[in-house]
This record gives structure tokens, sequence and C-alpha cells, in this order.
């Protein structure tokens, strides 16, 4: 392994050094008390940007599973596809049969891992550019499906007044408040936690036994199989666990906005997951937070650019590519591990 791999975080590289395990501690304790106490006291009485931080956390959590499937060297495009099958499954449960939002979370989740698994099964063989444009192709196989819909999904016209999430009580206390439209900090503190307990998972996983398998499938699959490595099973897992966040993310988001269209997560969408991952570094678990966040803040910030989107997209993901291919996050490395490769 050279240099530039091994220096890398444990979240990739799988060092396991005491002193980078104690700043990545650091970094998630500081992350936690920006994201619960520094954002509801700076922000709280300014709502438009309380919303705005929403989208970004929940953009947030269904990046971190495009991150999961980059682990076993595969480019997802299908993101956004298994993001609006979780939503119009929570849509179609809280406003046909009255199901508490509460349940169709983890089961929007649930619904997106199983045919995530389904379909990933044959098309995880895939590799390269052939996997990416069939997830690409698989994504707007799924829109068309939900425009073509009829009475289930209701076509173009989409599902609206989904409820929103129900007060939770425990023993006749109040621990979960009401939701409103018309106050965005529950909708930020529920999304916030989703996108704690996204990025508390994903860690363990990437340090775990699981995690090393993945990336020995993104280094060879050839000398996993040698080894004795199921490589099909473990790629379908690391699938279904992507398609699972997304799933999860998507049903907040309907919940979030009580509506939904075949319109709500495109190619588009896609591609921008993929984005958020570059920008911030594909190397290091805070890549796809640090990129959404950094993105979806300063477009809504620049309205005047909004309509320009895609291309300034388009242009930051070729830069990315270009002249820092390993995000962000890596010039933070680069000034201050003065033991780096300056090429890495």
């Amino acid at each position: 392994m050279d240099q530039a791999t091994d220096n890398r975080c444990p979240a990739t590289a799988g060092e396991a050094g005491g002193s980078l395990f104690s700043w990545q501690a650091l970094g998630f304790t500081g992350f936690l008390l920006l994201v619960f106490v520094g954002v509801p006291v700076t922000f709280g009485r300014l709502p438009y940007f309380i919303t705005v931080l929403t989208n970004a956390a929940v953009l947030s959590f269904i990046s971190l599973g495009v991150w999961i499937t980059f682990s076993i060297g595969r480019m997802n495009l299908a993101q956004g596809a298994f993001a609006l099958v979780g939503g119009y499954v929570t849509a179609i449960l809280a406003t046909r049969y009255g199901i508490s939002f509460w349940v169709c979370l983890p089961l929007s989740g649930l619904v997106s891992a199983v045919l995530g698994a389904l379909i990933g099964w044959p098309m995880l063989r895939l590799k390269g550019v052939y996997f990416a444009m069939t997830t690409l192709s698989l994504t707007e196989a799924i829109r068309l499906l939900a425009l073509n819909g009829g009475d289930v999904t209701k076509g173009a016209t989409g599902i609206v007044n989904v409820p929103p999430p129900g007060t939770i009580w425990i023993f006749g206390r109040m621990v979960v408040p009401p939701f409103s439209s018309a106050d965005p900090m529950p909708y930020y503190f529920l999304a916030a936690g989703m996108l704690a307990l996204g990025l508390v998972a994903v860690w363990r996983l990437s340090n775990s036994r699981l995690g090393w398998v993945f990336r020995s499938l993104r280094q060879n699959e050839d000398l996993a199989t040698s080894i004795g490595i199921n490589v099909a099973k473990y790629r379908v897992m690391a699938f279904s666990l992507c398609c699972f966040m997304a799933g999860t993310g998507g049903a907040f988001f309907v919940a979030f906005q009580q509506n939904i269209y075949p319109s709500t997560y495109t190619v588009a969408d896609s591609v921008n997951f993929l984005l958020y991952c570059f920008l911030g570094g594909l190397d290091y678990l805070f890549g796809p937070i640090v990129g959404a966040f950094l993105l979806v803040i300063s477009f809504e910030l620049l309205h005047a650019i909004q309509d320009y989107q895609a291309l300034i997209y388009g242009a930051l993901m070729i830069f990315c590519m270009l002249c820092l291919p390993n995000g962000i996050l890596s010039l933070r490395l680069r000034r201050f591990d003065g033991r780096r490769n300056p090429k890495a």
C-alpha cells in the first residue's frame, strides 16, 4: 500500500491509529454540538434558513448511501430512484391506509432495500461505466413508472396532503413534539438526528470486518474471491444498505414537503448525490456531508445563478475530478500533515 493510501482516514484506508481515532471522535463531537446546539441557537428565529439546513441534512443522509457503494468500487446513479420509491411508499401508506409516519419511515427503507437487493443481484456484476449507465437508466425507469402508475401513484399530479409526523407519547409524556409546516424546527431536529445516526452507523460499518470486506471488493474482486469471500453476497449487501438510506431519506422528504411527484427525484438528483461525494472527498466519511451542505447552502444564498445550477454542477464535477480528485477535505490533510505525499 502506498503512502497516500496509508495516510487516509480509517473510514477508507482502515488505519487504526489512536490519534486518528481521537481526531475522528473530536470531529464527530463537534459535529453534534454544531447541528444540535449551534444551529438552533443561531438560526432558530430564521425558519427559511432552518428549512435549507433541513434539506441539506437529508440530502447528506442519502449521499452517505452513495458513499457506501463507492466503497465496493461502484458508481451508483440510482440513488434518486430508491429515494423516490421510499417516498411513494410513505405517501401511499399514510394517505390511503392512515399508517403513522413512524412506521412508514423504516418500512420505506426496507422496501427500497429489498428492491435494491433484487435488482442489484444481476446488475452488480457490471463494473465501471456499464454499471453507472445501468443505474442511470434505472432512475429514469422508476420515474416513468411513477408517472404512469395510474391511481396508485396519481401520475403527474402526484400525491398531496401527506400527513406530517405525529406526536409520540411514552408513559404519558410527550417525547416527540407535533410537526407543523409553520415550524420547520422539529423537522430539522429529525433530519439532524437521522444524519447523526447514519453517520455513526456508516462509521461503525467502515471500521468493522464488513467494511474491510467492502474495501477488498473495490481493490480486487478476483483476489477477494480467491480467499473465500462471497463477492456477490457482499456486493448486494452494500447496495441494499445504500438503498435503505435512500428510501428512508425519501420518506422523510415526503413528510417534510407533504407531497410527492414523479419529478421529486430525477436523474439530476442522482448525479447531485455523486457530486456531493466528489466535492467533499470520496476517501472521507464526512465528504458527502461537507459537499451537500456546501452546495445546498451556496445555491440557496445565490438565487441569481439558480437557473444555471446544472451547468455549474457539471463544471464543479469536472473541476473536482481534475484538480481535487480527493475532494475538499484532502486540502486539510495536505496542510496539516507534512508526511503526506503531495501527489495524493
